[in-house]
């Protein structure tokens, strides 16, 4: 596991190239570990494997929608507690509250800044270390 201070292992899971890219990057320089997946189905295989302490989750994806990967993740006991955060270009009500109702803790609004991102995941390192 990460000692405080030190990076989390964020999973980032999206269909757009670009944001995943962008994601990386910005963690990357934040000093935490990434790992990346393009869908649902791709990110499942690598969160047994890469045992995150945080993911991110695009809603809109093809094959298997982030909602229902959240909740495949969620309904694993090993995974979960470990903190989801729904990715999407709409900042609706309804998203928010479908996001909440599979386990999510928490909903960005893509296109995200580096300090978003990375206040987020400060956000979540702080309550995992009992700081907040």
């Amino acid at each position: 596991m990460s000692t405080p201070g030190s990076g989390f292992k964020v999973l980032v899971i999206d269909d757009s190239n670009t944001i995943r890219r962008s994601a990386e990057i910005f963690l990357k320089q934040g000093g935490h570990e990434v790992m990346l997946a393009e869908d649902g189905f791709d990110a499942l295989a690598k969160v047994n494997d890469y045992q995150p302490n945080l993911i991110f989750c695009d809603i809109l994806m093809p094959r298997l929608d982030g909602y229902q990967t959240c909740a495949i993740i969620k309904r694993n006991a090993k995974f979960a507690s470990v903190p989801v955060v729904m990715l999407s270009s709409k900042d609706g009500v309804f998203d928010k509250a479908r996001g909440r109702m599979v386990g999510s803790q928490d909903y960005l609004t893509k296109p995200f800044t580096k300090d978003q991102l990375l206040q987020t995941v400060q956000q979540f390192g702080a309550a995992k270390q009992g700081v907040m």
